[in-house]
Parts: structure tokens; sequence; C-alpha cells
């Protein structure tokens, strides 16, 4: 007798992949230092429902992806954020599937309105309320998907499946990376996680808090940091600091933190 072929787990290119029964992935095989394995590409529906969403499909230039993608029968492309490894593919999946885009920011929205916070979405046989959850980027936004009693959030980059999220200082701020995360805590009862990269989790709110308390102790870091170095918020040098305060993270990711801190001591100057 053959032994049972064990399901896939992430990552797993070129593969749609079931996480919930209402819930499948399609991870991009764009792996990079902001990227992780990916830009995981979700699709969303009921059991019994022939239409699906899709939620961010991802960059350009990967043709497999968005093959697999249009093959389905797309009722509408849902999109959590503004950051092109999730925007990219938005004009050849509407060319092709003729599915309307809607996103926070008017610029990503394709035949409809642009998302308002609270909506409820009925669609492919499930139910999706928009919530706004700004701080990595401005306009990000995550979404609970309900479907005969069980539950989920797509969070896109607010939470990821590993590491810690980068804050974008050109709109993202911490103020309100604090407040979507105190959101996402109330929110996410009984919800599983679906992040727009790294793996999945059966339970949102073990995530979310770790994070949150993990930016606590970061801005605690940088606060001492800046007491050891004699400067205050508003006159510190970014780099300075992550060479403190990151000195045990690879350097090839200080770019990416030096964008987080930059949010942490802007968020320092109007806090202390």
């Amino acid at each position: 007798m053959d032994s049972p072929v064990a399901a896939p787990t992430h990552p797993a290119y070129g593969m749609v992949r079931e996480v919930t029964p209402f819930a499948s992935v399609l991870l991009c095989d764009n792996p990079g230092v902001m990227e992780l394995d990916g830009t995981n590409t979700w699709i969303l529906r009921a059991p019994d429902s022939e239409q699906c969403v899709i939620v961010d499909p991802g960059p350009p230039k990967h043709k497999k992806h968005a093959r697999l993608l249009a093959d389905t029968d797309v009722a509408l492309v849902l999109i959590t954020h503004r950051h092109f490894d999730h925007t990219g593919g938005i004009n050849r999946l509407h060319k092709r599937t003729g599915a309307p885009v809607r996103a926070r920011d008017r610029a990503y929205s394709r035949d409809a309105r642009p998302l308002h916070d609270r909506e409820v979405i009925e669609v492919a046989g499930l139910r999706i309320t928009v919530l706004f959850t700004p701080g990595h980027t401005g306009d990000s936004v995550s979404f609970l998907v309900e479907h005969d009693g069980a539950r989920a959030i797509l969070t896109g980059d607010t939470i990821l499946g590993s590491g810690t999220t980068v804050l974008d200082p050109s709109d993202g701020s911490l103020n309100d990376y604090m407040n979507s995360l105190n959101r996402l805590i109330v929110e996410g009862d009984d919800c599983a996680l679906l992040p727009a990269h790294g793996p999945d989790h059966p339970e949102l709110i073990p995530v979310a808090r770790y994070y949150k308390s993990h930016r606590e102790e970061r801005i605690d870091q940088i606060r001492a940091a800046l007491d050891d170095m004699g400067v205050s918020a508003h006159k510190a040098k970014p780099m300075k600091v992550v060479r403190r305060v990151y000195s045990d993270v690879d350097k090839k990711l200080w770019p990416a933190a030096r964008m987080s801190v930059k949010a942490q001591l802007e968020y320092l100057r109007h806090n202390s």
C-alpha cells in the first residue's frame, strides 16, 4: 500500500495550495529581502462557488503566476496596499479576466470605486469585511473573510508569516501601525492569519500580540540608544541608531531597518 502523500506546505511555488476550505494561496517565485519567500496571492471562494476573489495579483513579469490566476473565474480583485510586488500584476489580470479591481487608493482600482473602511462585500459565497490597517503604508488594508462560521484575516504586509514588518516612512507611521495591531487583535477572534509573505498561521491573535510587544521592545531599545548617544529623537541619525539597535541583524537588512527606525524616531518625536 502506498503511503499517503503529505499536503504541501509553505513555500510551495507554482501551485495553488489550499489553506482553509475557502482560501488558497499561490506563492509567486519572487523571493527577496523584503519579499521573504515571495509574495502570496490569495484565492478566495466558498466551496460551492464557481467564482473567486483574487487578493494581490503579485508583481509583473511572472507569466506562470499570472496564467494560473487568469485560468480561474475571477469576480473581483482586491489589493492590500500599493507596493509593486502586490500591484504590478493588476493590469495584466484585469485585461485577461475583466474583473474589477478595488484598493483603498483610487490609483490601483480598475472599473470600481475605492474601498471603504468597515465595508462588507458579499462575493463568491463569502462575506468580506474591509479593515483599514495603515502603518506599513498609509493605504494598507486587511480583509476579514467569513464563511459558514469559519473566519480568517488577510493582513497584507501589516502582519507577516515570519519576521517583522518594515514601516515605509514615506507614508507609514508607527502610531498608525500600533493602532492597526490593536484593531486586528480586537477583530481577530477565532481567525486564521493569511499574510502576504511567509507561512499562514491557524491563529492571528498570538502573532499580532507578538508584533505589538516586539515594537514596544524596539521603541525602548531606541530610547536607551538615544540616551547612550546623548542625542534627541529630533537630532538622531537613523543609520547610527540602526548600528546600535540592530547590531545583531544581518547587515543586508539594515536598509530595511533604517526605514523602520525613521518611523520609530518620528513616533518618539511626537510621543516623548
